[in-house]
């Protein structure tokens, strides 16, 4: 008789930020969770350098905040948009200050240093298994599971031995060029950008006079965006134009001169140097079954919002709760499909903006380039912040439209701590003891349920929240999104009826 394959929760198929930050919030529920990466390590050279608070925020929930904010700083100035004179057209916003979720708006990070915080993070969770240099084979799915074929060995599955796991729920965390996405058979749709860009990276050997923020140079000679990363490093993208020899542009003579108003090979050291075609997709079907698709693997945008890596952690934030609940009984299977209905609008949104963006940027006729001048010219240059997060059709109260999807502040309580220190990953129903007392019993039921913790004497920060919505209760999901507002027992009993309990 052979013997079973050991059976998890959740089978995560790559290990990069999307799929680490997954495996560090599953684990922090106590679930099982194998992960399988097909690298021995972590990439040593720089990809992906923002992410904005919500993401920090969902760090927070993996426990991992501060050892996030040590390798990090807060982007202080924002990005401003420049044109060929000098003159600038559009900022958007950055401030160290304080934001809606207890931290700065935006950071700025080496992602190697990042992926070594979230890897050992999971060690702190011995029923986390991670697998590296292991590659999927095939996918066997059925209606309880997915039995993983893999091998170990090299990044291609040579050379070790094969082995099979079981898994109750599958995500595919793994990429552009998605094995699990292929397997599902889930088709990518374009949103009209496809663009060469030569991304160069440098360490500073000196002190130099750079600017402290992010600059996109929209040159119609050559568009090129600057970016002071963390600590001394530095990254242009500069766009690749349709005579280039892209052969010749990444030898090193040709990338310090595109660079060589700003900074000399005496001055810094040449980290990486590589072409990318930025691209504007979206798949159609996030799940198939017990398999789901996060991060790249469903979705790829172009960079000039540093809304890439940040979109694929709110799919593994959205998705763990989701898992947690389903797995543990408190919720409906059903709850599953409001995965991709909540977060792909979303996506899509972040996409279209950032392609907008990409059309400012982007412009190389000069006679297009003055008319786009000309019409930023009128007044002070446009202040402008990315548009509030609201989620899709799901697990909210769709009536609620001004404030149900959207995610709720964090404000430090009158005890110090932040407001997700005290609620943790649970659900949580917020509001006066007036109301709340007078809730149907089998609202009260439902949020027993749903283990949702009751706070029915808030403290003053949040009051002040209740009464600048006018509101005598807030009820908000384990991922810190707004379930809906009451004003009445009647409308708190029906918002209460979004929390998902198993049947």
């Amino acid at each position: 008789m052979s013997e079973q394959p050991p059976v998890y929760d959740v089978a995560i198929v790559g290990l990069g930020p999307t799929g680490a930050t997954l495996a560090n919030l599953l684990g922090a529920a106590g679930r099982s969770v194998l992960v399988i990466e097909k690298e021995a390590g972590i990439f040593p050279l720089p990809r992906a350098i923002h992410y904005d608070g919500e993401v920090l925020r969902i760090f927070q929930a993996a426990g991992l905040r501060e050892q996030v904010l040590a390798i990090s700083r807060p982007g202080t100035q924002g990005m401003h948009f420049v044109n060929g004179a000098g003159q600038t057209l559009l900022i958007r916003g950055g401030t160290a200050a304080l934001g809606p979720h207890g931290c700065a708006n935006n950071y700025y990070f080496h992602q190697p240093e990042l992926e070594a915080v979230l890897r050992e993070g999971l060690a702190r969770f011995p029923q986390v298994d991670v697998r590296l240099r292991t590659t999927l084979n095939a996918i066997e799915a059925d209606g309880d599971g997915a039995t993983l074929h893999c091998r170990q060995g090299d990044s291609y599955g040579n050379g070790g031995p094969a082995f099979e796991a079981r898994a109750r729920w599958v995500v595919g965390c793994d990429g552009a060029r998605s094995p699990v996405r292929e397997h599902i058979g889930s088709p990518m749709v374009d949103l009209g950008l496809r663009q060469p860009w030569l991304v160069f990276d440098v360490v500073l050997n000196e002190a130099l006079d750079l600017p402290p923020h992010t600059v996109q140079h929209c040159d119609p000679r050559r568009p090129m965006t600057y970016c002071n990363v963390v600590g001394d490093r530095r990254r242009w993208e500069i766009m690749v134009l349709p005579d280039d020899d892209r052969e010749a542009l990444v030898q090193p003579d040709s990338l310090w001169k595109l660079v060589a108003p700003w900074v000399s090979p005496a001055q810094a050291r040449l980290e990486r140097a590589a072409i990318y075609t930025f691209h504007s997709v979206i798949a159609d079907g996030w799940r198939q079954g017990r398999l789901f698709l996060a991060g790249d693997a469903c979705h790829q945008t172009p960079p000039f919002l540093g809304q890439g890596m940040c979109a694929g952690i709110r799919d593994a934030s959205n998705l763990a709760w989701k898992l947690d609940a389903v797995i543990a009984g408190r919720a409906p299977e059903s709850l599953l499909d409001t995965y991709e209905s909540e977060r792909k609008p979303h996506v899509r949104a972040l996409i279209e903006l950032a392609v907008r963006l990409g059309g400012i940027i982007q412009t190389t006729d000069p006679t297009a380039a003055a008319e786009r001048d000309a019409r930023f010219a009128e007044g002070e240059p446009e202040v402008f912040e990315l548009p509030p997060q609201l989620l899709g059709q799901g697990a909210f109260d769709a009536q609620q439209q001004d404030l149900a999807g959207r995610p709720f502040p964090q404000p430090r309580l009158d005890d110090g701590r932040l407001l997700d220190e005290l609620l943790g990953r649970r659900s949580a129903v917020i509001g006066r003891r007036e109301l709340l007392s007078r809730a149907a019993p089998a609202t009260a039921e439902r949020w027993a349920l749903s283990e949702a913790l009751v706070i029915d004497r808030p403290d003053a920060q949040l009051d002040a929240w209740l009464r600048s919505h006018e509101a005598q209760a807030v009820i908000l999901r384990p991922d810190r999104y707004i379930v809906g507002v009451a004003r009445t027992q009647a409308e708190l009993d029906r918002i209460s009826q979004h929390l998902p309990v198993a049947p």
